[in-house]
């Protein structure tokens, strides 16, 4: 979409600004990633909303029923490719799966994945960065959620979530999305676009405003000295300051990108994503009402550990992906 980013500049510089300069290189940034990601929400979220029409809760809960093993975690990690929720929407899907009795870990495999990697977060990365990269994220998202999920099964952590989680009577609620009509399901697409694109548009802003910031008006030097490569504790320290902060993949981009382009390594800025996405402490707070401490800080620490590895292994070969 470089047409965009020479239109918006071309405009700019009618109006008198130097979009060279900070004020007119910022405004040029927020501008331009603004609208670029507005339009690829939009159309993004219709197809894969579409899709997704033939895929409700109830229908992943029984698939995922008949299932054991690792195999149950694969496939519970790839159910939450196709669920575009942010780590606090997930939690409710969480318990359903729970009271559906599905194992501890086949629900975190799926807990992981729903908020980290999704199909929307494939195209979106490839477009801000490139396909090697957007696929390597995805690819690792899986793996982080796929193992972490298999380690909590093999611990035995049943009798950490509260009776009143693991108990009740489930209501089934599936509309047989199945045999809806094509009409049906252009509405149900139209309908997602409208309410995820308007919750996750405060965090789009918000991030697109952060990179504009740190593309336009923090030094490179600075950056670097943070989480450039010199720093050995760079993936570390950008996956402890992704957790505080509460926004989905949508919105981390912008931030990503901005990192990218002051040199910072490609295995940091994904594990600062990945933390944005799964370990915000919102869905912190909200996991911590359905499962016992322990559980969740097994599940905080196979999530670090997962992302930091991640984040080197991306580092050290990131080579291979520019």
């Amino acid at each position: 979409m470089t047409w965009l980013n020479d239109f918006f500049g071309w405009l700019l510089t009618q109006a008198g600004l130097d979009v060279e300069g900070r004020v007119g290189g910022s405004i040029l940034f927020f501008c331009y990633d603004t609208v670029k990601i507005a339009i690829l929400l939009v159309v993004v979220i219709f197809l894969i909303s579409y899709i997704q029409s033939y895929f409700p809760p109830e229908r992943t809960r029984r698939i995922l029923g008949h299932m054991h093993g690792i195999w149950a975690n694969i496939v519970g990690a790839l159910m939450g490719t196709v669920t575009p929720f942010c780590s606090c929407s997930s939690i409710p899907l969480f318990i359903g799966f729970t009271k559906a009795g599905l194992p501890v870990g086949v629900t975190f495999s799926f807990l992981i994945s729903s908020p980290m990697v999704d199909l929307a977060s494939l195209i979106l990365l490839a477009s801000v960065f490139n396909w090697k990269i957007a696929i390597a994220y995805v690819v690792l998202g899986l793996v982080v959620a796929v193992v972490g999920g298999s380690l909590m099964d093999r611990m035995h952590l049943e009798g950490e979530i509260p009776a009143f989680v693991r108990e009740g009577t489930l209501v089934e609620t599936d509309e047989h999305k199945s045999a809806l009509t094509r009409r049906n399901r252009i509405a149900y697409a139209w309908g997602q676009v409208g309410q995820i694109v308007g919750k996750v548009w405060p965090y789009v802003l918000i991030g697109v405003g952060v990179g504009a910031l740190i593309h336009n008006w923090i030094p490179t030097e600075v950056i670097q000295a943070i989480l450039g490569d010199n720093n050995p504790f760079s993936v570390i320290l950008a996956t402890l300051l992704g957790a505080p902060v509460y926004a989905d993949i949508f919105g981390t981009l912008p931030i990503a990108e901005a990192l990218v382009i002051k040199g910072v390594g490609v295995g940091t800025v994904v594990s600062f994503m990945m933390s944005v996405t799964v370990l915000s402490i919102p869905s912190l707070v909200m996991l911590k009402k359905v499962v016992s401490g322990k559980l969740m800080g097994i599940f905080i620490g196979v999530v670090i550990v997962g992302v930091v590895i991640c984040g080197y292994a991306l580092n050290a070969f990131g080579m291979f992906l520019v």
